[in-house]
């Protein structure tokens, strides 16, 4: 089969143009020439079982230091740029929820999602005024549908915060250690969190390496 004439739709942008960048351990890797997301041929994603199960190995806990010390880099930034008592939510929080904890800890109320450990839809009905999702959009199978969730949970002038090691060097993706978590089926450059601030009309800055806060803008019919 030619590999340079296949495509696959964008989970991202959702444009037809994201062609086949690399196989690597036989899963395919598309790259979108639109939002220049890479993205796991979504038929290599695992079931939903064996996914739970490769989540359940994770070791996250809140009495963790050395844990809490690697959730800072998201976390100190973004303490920095909210008010007091603000509502937030941890998107994605895993087996062993910290992010919450350690904003509850500095006098926030916070909320928790995550599909396989704590799937509380009720958090899709609220808004609030701040979002973390830390080492979480890269399990995204529907990034754009994902992101569009979020920006509808977000009030105005709401800050989203997202850590994910970005993918720059594509001579170095073959042996990336990212790709070997088999649940990582979606890899974000600088380019793409562009284009993703652009599309839903947010302010974008980087405090840290692999850290992104975005800010949601006031309407403009205000």
């Amino acid at each position: 089969m030619n590999h340079k004439r296949r495509k696959s739709a964008c989970p991202l942008c959702g444009s037809g143009h994201a062609g086949f960048f690399l196989e690597v351990r036989s899963r395919k890797y598309f790259r979108c020439e639109t939002c220049r997301l890479t993205h796991l041929d979504p038929r290599h994603r695992l079931a939903p079982l064996e996914e739970l199960e490769r989540y359940r190995t994770h070791r996250n806990d809140p009495s963790d230091e050395g844990y809490r010390q690697f959730l800072s880099r998201l976390a100190q930034p973004l303490l920095k740029r909210l008010p007091e008592g603000a509502k937030g939510l941890d998107y994605g929080c895993g087996p062993g929820p910290t992010l919450s904890v350690m904003f509850e800890e500095k006098g926030h109320t916070m909320d928790i999602y995550d599909p396989f450990f704590a799937p509380f839809e009720s958090v899709f009905s609220k808004t609030y005024d701040f979002i973390t999702c830390s080492e979480t959009a890269e399990h995204f199978f529907h990034p754009g549908v994902e992101f569009r969730w979020l920006n509808r949970m977000l009030r105005p002038e709401g800050w989203l915060g997202v850590m994910t090691q970005m993918q720059e060097d594509d001579e170095a993706f073959g042996n990336w250690h990212y790709l070997r978590d088999p649940t990582h089926v979606c890899f974000y450059r600088w380019h793409t969190m562009e284009w993703i601030a652009r599309e839903h009309g947010w302010k974008m800055e980087s405090p840290a390496e692999n850290v992104i806060l975005f800010q949601k803008n006031l309407p403009l019919n205000r």
